[in-house]
C-alpha cells in the first residue's frame, strides 16, 4: 500500500489524503479547501495532486469546508466514485457545499466587476458552482456509527464518533490483503471531551496505521467548565458596563450552535443580561436547524435539559437574522447587542462587515472563540495586531481583543493523548501526523514519543510512503 499526503500536510485546512492499495484500488480521505494566507498555497484549491478520474471511492470525516470543501470540483473534474460518510455529515455538507459555491460566484461576480472598472480581463471564475455542489450530492452514501461497511470484496469502512461537530467522525478502513487484516485509520479532528451538545470522542481500536490530526499539538485549553463564565464575564464587561456591542466571530456548525446553548443556559438560571443576541448567519440558522434533526449526536446533559427546555437553541432576547437588509441595520444600531456571525476566521461572510464597523469603537469587544488560519483576519487580531486592512481600508485595532480557546471543537495535547492512549503500541507500524503546523506537530511527536509511540513521521505536501 501507499499513502500520498495530498493537502493539511505541516499545515492546517485542506484536508486530503490518497491511500493506493496493491492491487491498484483507490481510496480519498477529504477533499477540503485550503484556508489561509500562506503564498505557496495560492493555487491549491484549483489544483490536484492526483486525477480525479482515477479515484474509486472516497470518506469523509467530517463536513468542515477544510474537508469537504473541493468535493464539488472533484466530481465536475471526473470524480465518479461513492462518497461515504455519516448521516449527519451528508446534510451539513449538503448545505455546507451549496454556500461554499454561491460564495465563490459572489466573489467572481465583484471581483469581474473591479476588474472591468481597471481595464482588465474579466476571467476570475469560481472553482465550482451551485450545479456542482448539486451534482455531487449523489455520489454520498450515509453510514451509520459504528457499523462496518462493506466497499468491495476487500475493503471496509467503519466511522466512530470523535466528538469534533455534528456527525464527525474517526475512519477505520479494514483492508484484506490475503489472508491477513490491515488496519488503516484517519483520526479526523479529534474533539474535546465534556462540550455541551455532542457526546464525548469514541477512541478508535487498534491499528496498523494511522493519519492522526495534530492542531492544537503543542497547546492545553483552558478547562470546559470555564466558557460558561468566562463568556458571561465578557459579555458583562462590554455590553453592560460599557454600553458596546460585543462580536463572536463563529464557524456557522457546531461553535454558533454551542455558544448559543451557553447563552441559553444562562438566560434560564437569570445570569444573562437582557440585551438582545443576534445569530447573523443564514448558514447558522440552517444548520442549528440541521442539529434538530440528529438528536442520535447528542450528549446526555442536553437531552436531559431538553426536557425541560424543548428548544435549547432559542430564548427571548435570541433573533435570528436571514435578510441582508437586517444585517446591515446591525452595524448602525445603538446600544449593546451579541452578534454572532460566521465565517469563525473571519475570512468573508457578514461578520466581517460588522468587525469592520465596529473594530475602530474602543467599547467594542471581538471574541475569539476557535482556530484561526496563519494569514486570516482571525488570526491577525489574535496576534495583537494595532493596525488591519479591511474592504480597502486601513483600520486602527481600538476595539478589545479576547480569546477564548475552550470553546474551540479541536482537543488539546493532553485530550488527544488520551484518545489515543488505548493503541497497542507494538500493533502500530507508523503514525503520521497531519492538519497542523509544523511547529505543533513537533511537539506533539516528542510528547507521543514519551508516550510511548514510535516511528512516527511528519510528512511534506505531496510526500508519498510505502506502508
Amino acid at each position: 500500500m501507499k499513502i500520498k499526503f495530498c493537502g493539511a500536510a505541516q499545515t492546517i485546512t485542506g484536508s486530503c489524503y490518497l491511500l493506493t492499495l496493491d492491487d491498484g484500488y483507490t481510496i480519498l480521505m477529504d477533499a477540503g479547501f485550503y484556508q489561509g494566507g500562506k503564498k505557496e498555497f495560492n493555487d491549491f484549491n484549483k489544483l490536484w495532486l492526483f486525477n480525479p478520474r482515477e479515484i474509486d471511492c472516497m470518506v469523509l470525516s467530517h463536513a468542515h469546508i477544510d474537508h469537504c470543501g473541493r468535493i464539488p470540483k472533484l466530481v465536475k473534474d471526473g470524480f465518479k466514485g461513492n462518497i461515504f460518510c455519516t448521516s449527519a455529515t451528508r446534510d451539513l455538507a449538503a448545505m455546507m457545499l451549496m454556500d461554499s459555491a454561491k460564495i465563490q460566484e459572489r466573489d467572481a461576480y465583484y471581483s469581474n466587476k473591479r476588474r472591468k472598472k481597471r481595464g482588465e480581463p474579466q476571467d476570475v471564475v469560481p472553482i465550482y458552482i451551485t450545479q456542482d455542489a448539486e451534482n455531487c450530492m449523489q455520489n454520498f452514501i450515509s453510514v451509520g456509527y459504528d457499523k462496518l461497511h462493506r466497499i468491495n470484496d476487500k475493503v471496509s469502512v467503519s466511522f466512530r464518533d470523535n466528538g469534533h461537530i455534528l456527525g464527525s467522525a474517526s475512519i477505520t478502513l479494514r483492508i484484506k490483503i490475503g489472508s491477513e487484516e490491515i488496519r488503516f485509520g484517519f483520526t479526523g479532528d479529534i474533539g474535546k471531551p465534556q462540550r455541551p451538545i455532542l457526546k464525548d470522542p469514541n477512541a478508535m481500536d487498534d491499528l496498523d496505521f494511522l493519519l492522526c490530526e495534530s492542531t492544537y499539538g503543542g497547546r492545553v485549553h483552558k478547562k470546559i467548565s470555564d466558557n460558561s463564565r468566562n463568556l458571561l464575564d465578557i459579555v458583562n464587561k462590554t455590553c453592560v458596563i460599557k454600553g458596546g456591542k460585543l462580536l463572536i466571530p463563529a464557524f456557522s456548525v457546531g461553535r454558533t450552535q454551542e455558544i448559543i446553548y451557553t447563552l441559553d443556559r444562562l438566560e434560564k438560571e437569570g445570569k444573562l443580561p437582557k440585551i438582545p443576541v443576534y445569530v447573523d448567519s443564514p448558514m447558522a440558522i440552517n444548520a442549528t436547524d440541521i442539529f434538530k434533526l440528529h438528536p442520535e449526536c447528542f450528549d446526555d446533559e442536553i437531552s436531559k435539559y431538553m426536557l425541560t427546555d424543548p428548544n435549547p437553541f432559542g430564548f427571548a432576547n435570541l433573533k435570528y437574522i436571514r435578510k441582508v437588509e437586517d444585517s446591515k441595520k446591525l452595524n448602525t444600531s445603538k446600544g449593546p447587542a451579541i452578534i454572532i456571525s460566521a465565517s469563525g476566521m473571519i475570512t468573508a461572510g457578514r461578520i466581517r462587515h460588522h468587525v469592520f464597523h465596529n473594530i475602530e469603537n474602543e467599547n467594542a469587544t471581538i471574541l475569539i472563540v476557535g482556530y484561526c488560519a496563519p494569514g486570516t483576519l482571525g488570526a491577525i487580531l489574535r496576534n495583537g495586531a494595532k493596525r488591519v486592512r479591511i474592504f480597502r481600508k486601513n483600520l486602527s485595532v481600538r476595539a478589545k481583543i479576547e480569546v477564548l480557546d475552550s470553546f474551540s471543537a479541536h482537543g488539546d495535547q493532553a485530550e488527544m493523548v488520551e484518545f489515543l492512549s488505548n493503541l497497542n503500541r507494538e500493533r502500530l507500524k507508523s503514525l503520521f501526523l497531519v492538519h497542523g503546523e509544523k511547529d505543533q506537530q513537533e511537539i506533539f511527536k516528542s510528547v507521543l514519543e514519551k508516550h510511548g509511540f514510535s516511528n512516527i513521521k511528519v510528512p511534506k505536501l505531496n510526500e508519498g510512503f510505502v506502508l
